[in-house]
């Protein structure tokens, strides 16, 4: 598992999600997974420690796939050994009546991560050339000029929304954003065997919705614009990560090694120095501090 690198899984020229196994097979127990990932996720925890007090970097995870690709689960083992300051979660669902009185990017920017911070979108602004895309009459809600209806929606509409997704990357990216886009690459059985489990498990059902049926029709769909919105902006300073999801540990590890594999390139982020002043009166301080009259 520590061959295993970022380019492995980094979409740095067009790719077809059919060709890309949705399982990686490695040699490995689940127990053997799982130590890894605590290990990675330690790393992580440091390296986060050190960017808050270095306080110039923000770094954004933005996380999509399929219905039960294990995002959640993912969320909560590679970030469960930080600071509780030092990382937020965002879950983009269904935009609120006060949202759609912005444009689509607004409640993203709105969501982006402090200096010093990781923010962590679980299904993110692509989800408006995606959902939006395959059930097109959602558009409308959004109140656009000119599109009173579906047929009003113009034939480069998609096409600009990717550009100005590329530009809102762009911007934070120069502002201080570091940006991890994954997604996990889940098979259609495996979400098959998965939907089956939640309504088997009992602690699990309250997860199930009728439109998960509904929406499984439509895989081939969100496939095919999946692989367009990768394939169009997976850029050098905001890449997509392809990342195998039908095993949920090993998600997990590929996940946490690459963001750490690409945060400690950053040779910049360092904690910052004391005070001259400070510095000098050190011994000063561990005396005052060490006699029992304070």
């Amino acid at each position: 598992m520590e061959n295993i690198t970022s380019s492995d899984y980094i979409v740095s020229k067009p790719v077809s999600l059919a060709e890309i196994p949705t399982r990686l097979d490695i040699d490995k127990s689940k127990k053997e997974k799982k130590k890894a990932i605590k290990k990675i996720g330690k790393k992580l925890s440091k390296l986060q420690d050190t960017m808050y007090a270095h306080n110039r970097y923000g770094v954004l995870v933005c996380l999509q796939g399929m219905d039960t690709s294990g995002k959640d689960s993912l969320i909560r083992e590679v970030f469960r050994r930080f600071n509780p300051r030092g990382v937020v979660v965002h879950s983009f669902k269904t935009p609120t009546r006060s949202e759609l009185q912005y444009d689509y990017l607004w409640r993203h920017y709105s969501a982006l991560p402090e200096k010093g911070k990781y923010a962590v979108f679980n299904r993110s602004h692509y989800e408006n050339v995606l959902v939006t895309r395959v059930n097109p009459q959602f558009l409308l809600f959004e109140n656009i000029p000119g599109i009173e209806k579906e047929e009003d929606i113009p034939t480069d509409f998609w096409d600009k929304r990717f550009k100005q997704i590329r530009c809102f990357e762009d911007h934070i990216t120069q502002n201080g954003t570091v940006v991890f886009k994954f997604f996990l690459h889940l098979g259609k059985e495996e979400q098959r065997l998965r939907l089956l489990r939640r309504l088997k498990k009992k602690n699990k059902r309250w997860k199930f919705e009728p439109s998960d049926i509904t929406e499984r029709k439509l895989w081939d769909e969100y496939i095919k614009h999946y692989e367009e919105a990768i394939n169009t902006t997976s850029l050098p300073h905001a890449p997509w990560y392809i990342i195998p999801a039908d095993d949920k540990p090993m998600a997990r590890y590929l996940v946490a090694k690459i963001i750490y594999e690409e945060m400690v390139k950053y040779t910049d982020i360092t904690e910052p120095l004391l005070d001259s002043s400070i510095l000098e009166n050190i011994e000063m301080y561990k005396e005052k501090l060490g006699s029992k009259s304070l």
